[in-house]
């Protein structure tokens, strides 16, 4: 019988929710509230109402909380039967990306405004691909399987990450890296996707060459509205290798690239001392536009120092290596490929936008999940979260009960108890000697005359 989603049935599974992986998301959500309540004050000084911008973030990490603690509570193979329709929707949601629902915020069309509620379809879609290739990889059980789903994975993946790529190139290579990953934990043959591996890597470099040779011609530049976007992410590489070669004294350059060298600033500051300059007292919140955003972990470093900062990425690290433990202890492939999944994404999208902040990389616009703000960056990582502790519950669950199963096996089983055993054999052995009788043994049926003979004809 199949459960039903109830407060009874809530209460019984509150005993194997996961309290590591509950512990990691209240830390990550009291960062969140401390950091957006100093890097939002832009925010507070454009608005009417100073708080205006605490209250709507803490509304979205209110639901999301809310939406974790249920889907911790679902069966994990529905999840994965609503990761193809939520594909599907996710696909249909990009495509209308590029029609006059899509809505430009900072040069790119990533978002969608429906019913005036504006939401970013690509975040839909990077959890539902990794739910849909995770059930799918988890299906080859022979060597004519590889082959077979290795086709349908790169189907799908191409479709999302082509529709996601105009206008969001760092999402489509950090997705479609997860989606690499996933081939080696599934142990794809290598001689499939190393060899898509290769031609993506060679289409990019051959892709930069082109737009920064052909697409755009010195003093004027190519009007395209499918490569819009182009131009920019050149002049982002080209900007960060230039940053590396340039000398010490040029590095910092408020003309070139006003917010990477406010936030370098905002680092350098909290950097002086192990605790930064403590919450509230950064001054580069006022100044750096994108503080709230892509350049929060600037601000955590300001305001928290090195001691801060260290700990906010050893919360992250900790959701992968958690979710590698409870990976190797669960039987079930598929849940097993999907926890790993959503688990580097999370890490590896915190450690992308923390490289960014410290101008180790270019510019990309990752947010730093959980803590950046943003609705649907928000909801959709408490998602990330909900699924991961669903199949950590259910994975303490069956290992309770296969454990019970052991100890009522072995109740079952008689005990011998073997002095009692010694004791009535060596009776029994008394009693019936008296009455054992020589063994005697007829001659006549001894006899040579009695023995057949074989003979073996030369």
């Amino acid at each position: 019988m199949k459960p039903k989603l109830s407060f009874k049935y809530i209460k019984q599974q509150l005993k194997y929710v996961d309290r590591v992986y509950w512990v990691i998301f209240a830390l990550l959500i009291a960062v969140a509230v401390l950091a957006l309540f100093s890097a939002s004050s832009t925010l507070a000084f454009a608005g009417e109402n100073t708080l205006s911008p605490i209250f709507d973030q803490a509304i979205f990490l209110v639901g999301g909380i809310l939406l974790a603690f249920v889907i911790q509570f679902i069966p994990s193979h529905y999840i994965r039967w609503a990761g193809y329709i939520g594909l599907g929707l996710s696909i249909l949601f990009l495509l209308l990306t590029y029609t006059g629902l899509g809505v430009r915020i900072n040069g790119a069309t990533r978002w969608l405004n429906i019913g005036g509620i504006v939401f970013q379809p690509s975040e839909l879609a990077k959890i539902t691909l990794i739910i849909v290739v995770s059930d799918l990889l988890s299906r080859i059980k022979k060597d004519e399987d590889h082959k077979f789903y290795f086709k349908r994975v790169m189907i799908i993946t191409g479709v999302v990450c082509v529709l996601i790529l105009f206008n969001n190139l760092s999402t489509t290579l950090l997705l479609g890296g997860i989606v690499f990953i996933l081939f080696f934990l599934a142990r794809v043959k290598i001689k499939y996707w190393g060899t898509v591996l290769l031609i993506a890597i060679g289409s990019l470099f051959i892709g930069y060459l082109f737009v920064k040779h052909v697409y755009v011609v010195p003093g004027k530049q190519i009007e395209s509205k499918i490569l819009g976007r182009a131009v920019t992410w050149v002049n982002r590489v080209d900007n960060m290798i230039d940053e590396w070669n340039a000398p010490a004294e040029q590095k910092f350059s408020l003309e070139d690239d006003y917010q990477r060298t406010l936030a370098k600033v905002a680092i350098a500051h909290g950097g002086a001392t192990p605790l930064g300059v403590l919450p509230g007292n950064s001054t580069e919140r006022d100044f750096l536009p994108q503080a709230f955003a892509d350049y929060i972990f600037a601000i955590i470093v300001e305001e928290s120092g090195l001691i801060g900062a260290a700990l906010l990425m050893m919360l992250y690290l900790a959701i992968l290596f958690r979710s590698c433990i409870i990976s190797s202890r669960y039987s079930d492939y598929s849940a097993m490929l999907m926890v790993m999944g959503l688990a580097l994404m999370l890490t590896c999208q915190a450690l992308l936008s923390m490289m960014v902040s410290v101008g180790i990389g270019p510019v990309t616009g990752q947010p730093l999940p959980l803590i950046s703000r943003g609705g649907t960056s928000v909801l959709v990582t408490c998602l990330y979260f909900g699924i991961i502790m669903c199949v950590a519950r259910e994975q303490k669950e069956l290992r309770e009960r296969r454990q019970i199963n052991i100890s009522e096996g072995e109740k079952n089983v008689p005990k011998i108890n073997l002095d009692d055993f010694n004791d009535s054999t060596s009776l029994s052995s008394t009693t019936e000697e008296s009455d054992m009788q020589p063994l005697v043994v007829n001659a006549e049926h001894t006899s040579n005359e009695d023995v057949p003979t074989i003979t073996f004809d030369d």
